[in-house]
């Protein structure tokens, strides 16, 4: 270890040289690679698509599950949902086979995804019903590991000292008992003790180790970018500015070719940028880590950038608009110049030929500003399509839980108690879960729509007015909550509401029937807030 040390010392100084002479490369190769991301990221889906024409022969349940296992390790850094779908294939797989280290190895996978996806109280679910003595040992490592990783995230995403001190605790008693399962001369062991003594503030012994580990990875490869943002994260903490941003730079590059949607050098990257005053690749990166995120379906990632994300837009855009004032300035000398000198034809050629340039600038200006508002734009109207969505699962779930525990009693009638054992019954009555669900709904709504009953008034007769009842909306003030939110579909609002068809067109009507104008009335109610 100490021999570790004192190469890592001698090569520091030359190391931190060639990083910086290197940066601007690097970053050059990162920005086309970002404006190429669509391309890796093609490819990744014709790699799952041919794993999943695996599927269409008949397999065994043995070859389906490891085919499965395929296609997941695929999606697992990919696309989170498509991930879980088929974890949870593979639990079912496992359960008909009856074999308990590929039931325990799903539960694991099905955990470790939904931590890193910000889903943090299932995934502990999950794993709280496994018990580390009775797994294998190489699922004991894997056990370990997605618990460091769901504290390492949840750290993260509370980004509060009270709570992360007791979760960084927790961290490093899952790394002593997996360290304690490892060979102490194996590559894993070293990797392990690293991040241990990262932990503990000896961050020149971990360097040294790390850059060892980093030095034996294939280019461009997962480990290889886990490496090189393991030696990014150890640099910043030894003040290495230079070469934490080289191998923030590395990781990324890696991430964006291996299609890694769940990652964080490139905001980490992005951060860095602005606080050097790079404004414009900031900006960038910090909208490839967002989109890459929402592609993810990462709650936890949209957390942590959402707390960055406002403060480099504004910043971006403060720039573009003094650009635009120095534009105007410098029209006005100009015009002025030109006035003085119009006696000059020569001259007078020369400034118009620099005023039409400046208007060109100004133009390519006014497109980008054009642009940001049409994202901004498209970001509400996701925002309003996502809720809509999420409510109607919300209802789906609450059929699909009472099936379930109709099922249950069907079980218990016909006296199957082995098939009942298996079987997770929730303590919650429907009604509750109905309840709360339209609480969450109301209160959501009322967050981007606060003065939708006022409005919603305003188009009724005065006689007719509604008033809230504890702060939440009625059935019928709820049905036209949902038309707002663009679910006009009849079907959708009454699965949501748990009404017929028919019950909803009643109550539309008797609303309707209300208004100042019924034949407008619908059209007015979607423009509440607009």
């Amino acid at each position: 270890m100490k021999t570790l040390i004192l190469i890592f010392c001698l090569a520091y100084i030359p190391m931190n040289i060639y990083a910086k002479n290197e940066t601007d490369s690097l970053l050059k190769v990162l920005d086309r690679t970002i404006s190429e991301r669509s391309v890796y990221a093609a490819e990744k889906m014709q790699k799952i698509n041919d794993l999943k024409l695996k599927l269409v022969n008949n397999l065994s349940l043995e070859e389906e599950y490891e085919v499965n296992k395929s296609i997941i390790s695929e999606y697992e850094s990919f696309i989170c949902d498509s991930a879980i779908a088929y974890i949870k294939k593979n639990r079912q797989i496992a359960e008909k086979l009856n074999n308990p280290e590929c039931i325990y190895e799903s539960k694991l996978q099905h955990s470790f995804v939904l931590s890193i996806s910000g889903l943090f109280a299932p995934a502990l679910e999950i794993l709280n019903t496994i018990k580390i003595e009775e797994l294998p040992l190489d699922l004991k490592h894997l056990y370990c590991w997605t618990y460091i990783r769901y504290y390492e995230n949840l750290i993260k995403y509370m980004d509060e000292p009270e709570y992360g001190n007791e979760y960084l605790e927790e961290k490093m008693h899952y790394r002593d008992v997996i360290m304690s399962f490892l060979d102490e001369e194996s590559d894993l062991y070293m990797k392990e003790n690293a991040f241990k003594l990262q932990d503990e503030g000896k961050y020149e012994e971990a360097c040294a180790i790390l850059t060892e580990i980093f030095s034996t990875q294939e280019q461009y490869t997962h480990g290889y970018a886990m490496s090189a943002m393991s030696l990014a994260m150890v640099h910043r903490y030894l003040k290495n500015a230079e070469l934490e941003e080289k191998y923030l730079i590395l990781a990324s590059i890696t991430d964006t070719r291996l299609a890694i949607k769940e990652n964080e050098a490139l905001l980490a990257l992005a951060i860095n940028l602005y606080k050097k005053g790079d404004v414009d690749r900031a900006y960038t990166h910090i909208r490839a880590a967002l989109d890459d995120a929402n592609f993810y379906n990462s709650r936890f990632r949209n957390t942590v950038i959402a707390r960055v994300q406002p403060i480099i837009e504004e910043t971006y855009l403060q720039k573009i608009e003094q650009q635009k004032r120095n534009l105007r300035t410098y029209s006005i000398l100009t015009s002025l110049f030109v006035v003085t000198l119009a006696i000059a034809l020569y001259f007078i050629g020369r400034q118009i030929r620099i005023v039409s340039r400046a208007r060109k600038s100004l133009k390519i200006m006014n497109e980008q500003l054009e642009d940001v508002n049409q994202r901004l734009d498209e970001a509400n109207l996701i925002k309003e399509k996502y809720i809509g969505y999420f409510m109607n699962q919300c209802a789906i779930y609450i059929d699909k839980l009472d099936d379930y525990r109709k099922n249950i009693n069907r079980k218990l009638k016909v006296g199957q108690i082995d098939d009942l054992y298996k079987l997770t019954s929730s303590t919650r009555g429907l009604e509750k879960e109905v309840e709360e669900l339209y609480e969450t709904f109301d209160k959501a709504f009322f967050k981007i729509y606060p003065d939708f009953v006022e409005n919603f008034n305003a188009l009724l007769r005065n006689d007719e007015y509604y008033k809230l009842e504890k702060g939440q909306l009625n059935t019928e003030l709820r049905i036209f909550a949902l038309i707002r939110l663009g679910i006009t579909d009849v079907n959708q609002i009454a699965v949501f509401l748990r009404y017929s068809i028919q019950t909803i067109y009643n109550y539309k009507s008797k609303v309707k029937g209300k208004a100042i104008d019924s034949k407008t009335f619908e059209e007015e109610v979607k423009k509440i807030g607009t």
